[in-house]
């Protein structure tokens, strides 16, 4: 039984993938699809949950598999990464715990969202993300952990813009998936050191280091570990982009940041505990950065007035303390409190639309306390300012750097290759296309020539293009009574008609699961 540990994350991806080639394919479109998409999804979810309660019973009568591996995945020089899972207490507890969380929801996302226009691509994400969440609490190295990490924020913002013709989710999902990518930005380093230092990514090999290594090289490892924990938990300063991520359907909010997801910076910490340990200064970071969580989530909440929003802050506050009890040592106390929060939040979210149709009054107002301190009562209906903090932080410097490139594209790389700073490229099929139907502006000068350029770069540029140009058009063009330009025309068709389709999400969801299964 444990040869087909393997198995527990690959059948949801696998489960995605069907799906979405079948949605590509005609197969399963309409509400006619739906039976078949939800047989594929709970189908695929439901193997998984089977395997892993098998291998909780054998856990039981013979003790837990352990550190598992099947092969190596890349090998370059020294460096060898391990297809590798770890099925010790905390990771086969973590497997159940997400198993079972997913085949419950996926079951009530069945009558939730039938009939919705994006009823295949919710399944089709929901179980890419169920296979994402299998392989960080399964992954028996970094490397493997981080790309469920990057899956789980992929389908994170894939079913936060669930609903992409609305400007708020589009912008919402893409805060989200920005922040997230400060705290990948630290699990990169974290591995980075690990290979540099430890020469392995595999995590005994990891927890083992503070025998061998510098404490300073621990610390330096277990920091860029806690920053990817903070981001992906949705601690203070990264709080906000969890409350915009409420903009998908009340099923993705449950299982995405009720229960599971949120929760994957505390299991990282947890896993990590033999780290953090040998750190004093980074435990209290846990503290701090934990209970700040906390005394923030508490304090929000107060002034919420609609379930989810008030559901939301109380996970934060939740999770805070998890991040606390690891601070003050407690890691398998923060371990039962985290399977307990994730069962009981899950289980709030997903009742959260039948309690709306039972309210019949208004949300109760804010503690008498609170509404006599101004000033406190302000913060919290700002929720602290973190959102306007972000935006000076992240978004504005990112705007001005997008600005600044594009200055320097037309001001210092156009003038280079001998283009004006502002001009747009227009092919010479484009104009004879023009030309013809007399509807174009002249893009050439009376005498043929293409442009004037500067420079030596420029020059060469300039004489190559017109020598193409007169090629093109009296050779091409106007060959076999333009034969070849009709060809050209259909064939430009067609291209356009492709690429239309490949913009398209379902198209790009199919591409971004390709890749990733080619990674794997």
């Amino acid at each position: 039984m444990h040869k087909l540990v393997w198995l527990i994350p690959l059948l949801p991806l696998l489960a995605a993938t069907v799906i979405g080639i079948g949605y590509l394919t005609g197969l399963n479109r309409g509400e006619a699809g739906e039976k078949q998409t939800r047989r594929i999804a709970v189908g695929a979810a439901a193997l998984s949950l089977l395997l892993v309660l098998l291998i909780d019973g054998i856990a039981l009568l013979e003790g837990v598999p352990g550190q598992l591996q099947f092969g190596t995945w890349l090998h370059s020089g020294e460096y060898a990464i391990k297809l590798s899972f770890t099925l010790d207490a905390l990771g086969l507890s973590m497997t159940t715990l997400v198993a079972l969380l997913s085949v419950l929801t996926l079951r009530f996302s069945v009558n939730y969202m039938h009939r919705e226009a994006g009823y295949q691509r919710f399944f089709m994400v929901l179980s890419l993300f169920m296979a994402a969440m299998l392989l960080i609490v399964m992954a028996g190295n970094a490397l493997l952990a981080f790309v469920g990490w990057e899956l789980a924020g992929v389908s994170s913002y894939l079913l936060i813009n669930y609903a992409f013709d609305r400007t708020t989710a589009t912008i919402n999902a893409t805060r989200a998936f920005v922040t997230n990518r400060i705290g990948d930005a630290g699990f990169i380093i974290a591995i980075a050191l690990s290979l540099f230092w430890v020469n392995s990514v595999e995590w005994p090999a990891v927890l083992s280091c503070t025998s061998t290594l510098e404490k300073l090289q621990v610390g330096l490892i277990a920091a860029a570990f806690l920053l990817a924990a903070l981001a992906k938990s949705a601690q203070v300063p990264f709080s906000p982009w969890i409350t915009r991520a409420l903009e998908g359907p009340t099923p993705s909010s449950a299982i995405f940041y009720g229960a599971l997801m949120v929760h994957a910076g505390a299991y990282l910490v947890i896993r990590l505990a033999p780290l953090f340990e040998q750190v004093p200064v980074l435990m209290l970071a846990l503290v701090l950065f934990g209970g700040g969580t906390a005394v923030y989530g508490f304090l929000a909440g107060l002034v919420q007035t609609d379930i989810k929003s008030g559901l939301i802050f109380s996970t934060l506050g939740q999770v805070g303390l998890i991040f606390l009890e690891c601070g003050l040592g407690w890691f398998t106390f923060a371990a039962w409190h985290l399977a307990a929060h994730a069962a009981w939040r899950a289980y709030q979210f997903l009742s959260a639309p039948a309690l709306m149709h039972f309210m019949g009054r208004p949300a109760r107002p804010v503690p008498r306390w609170l509404a006599r301190k101004r000033w406190l009562y302000t913060a919290c209906l700002q929720r602290f300012w973190l959102d306007s903090l972000a935006d000076w932080l992240l978004v504005r410097p990112t705007r001005a750097l997008a600005r600044d490139t594009q200055a320097f594209d037309q001001q210092v790389v156009n003038r280079l290759v001998g283009l004006p700073g502002s001009a747009s490229a227009v092919s010479s099929l484009a104009q004879w296309e023009s030309i013809k139907h007399g509807q174009a502006s002249r893009i050439v000068g009376d005498s043929g020539d293409i442009g004037q350029a500067r420079g030596a770069v420029g020059q060469l540029m300039e004489a190559v293009a017109t020598l193409l140009h007169w090629f093109e058009e009296h050779l091409v063009l106007k060959g076999g009574d333009e034969g070849i330009f009709n060809l050209v025309q259909r064939l430009g068709k067609g291209l356009i008609k492709i690429e239309s389709l490949l913009s398209e999400p379902r198209y790009l969801i199919l591409l971004i699961v390709i890749t990733f299964i080619v990674i794997l």
